[in-house]
């Protein structure tokens, strides 16, 4: 990401935490500019020119999108265009990370975190339905629908936008990544971070609550768990932040000291 890009996103995020009336309808209208500016070179090319005016891309807009997307969207994605990005492909992933963190901010009561990991598990555990999701061969808003009815009464309706909106615009990016970095903007958008534990078998509630505790207290932020069991860890867990890696697990030591004895 380049530097341009990085500055770009924190004046959207800014705008984002001062707009009111941010919805989920507004969520929706911007993954839906997100997808038609990555389906047109022409127009993704236009917003992005930092050659031209700020005040011409705002333009742009305006006689793209006019009235056809409610006055805070609008604002945002003023905002947006009025930035100078690193590519035409960083402007429209800057328009879907706007999306995703609007979805977030619409719906604060829902752990929306955890509803994307355990959704991401599912497609995972599924080849069949990643297969779907993923193939270019597919309709996109078929494969939108699909995602609405699997989450229908089993995710809050900000997941369900975000994960039946992301299957839609995959942009060459597998569906399981789609689902992580969404979770990522999420929890930043919460101010936590997001700690994925590896372990033999499940959590109970007091060691969630400790293991949390432990991580919110090492780096200084909440942290929110995504648990995964996998027996081949043997006991002990691998915890992962970002790109933080903390390995206690017993088929860690044990492939260590094999290391070491052949060593």
């Amino acid at each position: 990401m380049g530097s341009a890009t990085t500055q770009a996103l924190a004046a959207t995020t800014t705008a984002l935490g001062a707009a009111s009336g941010v919805d989920l309808d507004v969520a929706r209208e911007l993954f839906a500019v997100a997808r038609a500016v990555g389906d047109s070179s022409q127009l993704s090319g236009a917003l992005a020119d930092s050659a031209a005016p700020a005040e011409a891309r705002r333009q742009v807009v305006a006689g793209v999108f006019g009235t056809a997307v409610k006055p805070t969207t609008a604002s945002l994605l003023t905002t947006a265009v009025a930035q100078r990005w690193s590519s035409a492909d960083d402007l429209v992933d800057g328009i879907e990370e706007l999306a995703v963190r609007a979805a977030a901010v619409a719906d604060p009561a829902s752990d929306v975190e955890a509803e994307l990991f355990s959704f991401s598990r599912t497609v995972a555990g599924n080849a069949e339905l990643e297969l779907a999701l993923g193939s270019r061969l597919g309709d996109a808003a078929a494969k939108g629908a699909l995602v609405e009815s699997l989450l229908n009464g089993r995710a809050s309706a900000a997941t369900t936008l975000i994960a039946a909106s992301l299957v839609r615009q995959p942009r060459e990016r597998r569906v399981r990544q789609l689902l992580s970095r969404a979770t990522r903007i999420v929890a930043d958008q919460r101010n936590r971070a997001v700690a994925t534990v590896v372990v033999a078998a499940p959590l109970s509630a007091g060691q969630s609550e400790r293991l949390t505790a432990a991580l919110s207290k090492r780096y200084g932020t909440p942290v929110s768990l995504n648990t995964i069991v996998d027996p081949t860890v043997v006991g002990g867990l691998r915890v992962q932040i970002a790109d933080d890696v903390i390995d206690a697990s017993v088929s860690s030591r044990l492939a260590d000291l094999r290391q070491r004895l052949a060593g």
